[in-house]
């Protein structure tokens, strides 16, 4: 049998530029994780049902579980990592995270993070109900939604405090 074939993939994840040598069938959480050693960002499922690998794919959340790292070569990739702020402040989701004790066990947190971060640029004010929709896609065993619900809408206070002159 024939060694499976490699291709050359140029990604930038979380602001760095990445060159990776990948198996043509390599999954984007896997290259992720295992080539580029960014281990927050979660699988749990495989089947891109419980949204722990969401990462932004040019801004856009996806699950990175489901895509094959050959499918972005070329995109700007962001996982939970690069979510803080360069000088070490946490991003508004994870500083409402923090406010609402939105998190338990943490393993569905990254998804939630940035899940969350993207459906706030589409919706900067979201209702309780938005927000609901919002993390509709992701799965936790551990909280109930509830402080996650209120990290959302705490979040997006943040992130008008923070626009506010």
């Amino acid at each position: 049998m024939a060694d499976e074939e490699h291709f050359d993939v140029q990604l930038v994840v979380n602001g760095a530029a990445h060159n990776v040598r990948v198996p043509a069938r390599r999954l984007l959480s896997d290259c992720i994780r295992h080539d580029l050693r960014l281990t927050g960002t979660h699988v749990g499922c495989e089947h891109g049902v419980c949204g722990a690998c969401t990462v932004l794919v040019d801004g856009v959340a996806m699950r990175s579980c489901l895509l094959l790292a050959v499918s972005v070569d070329g995109s700007r990739i962001t996982t939970v990592e690069g979510l803080t702020e360069r000088d070490g402040t946490l991003s508004p989701v994870q500083q409402a995270f923090e406010d609402c004790h939105g998190l338990q066990c943490g393993f569905c947190t990254p998804g939630f993070l940035t899940t969350i971060t993207a459906g706030l640029r589409t919706n900067p004010d979201p209702t309780q109900d938005e927000a609901r929709d919002l993390i509709g896609g992701n799965l936790c065993r551990c909280t109930g939604y509830q402080n996650i619900v209120k990290s959302v809408l705490r979040a997006a206070e943040i992130e008008r405090e923070r626009a506010a002159p």
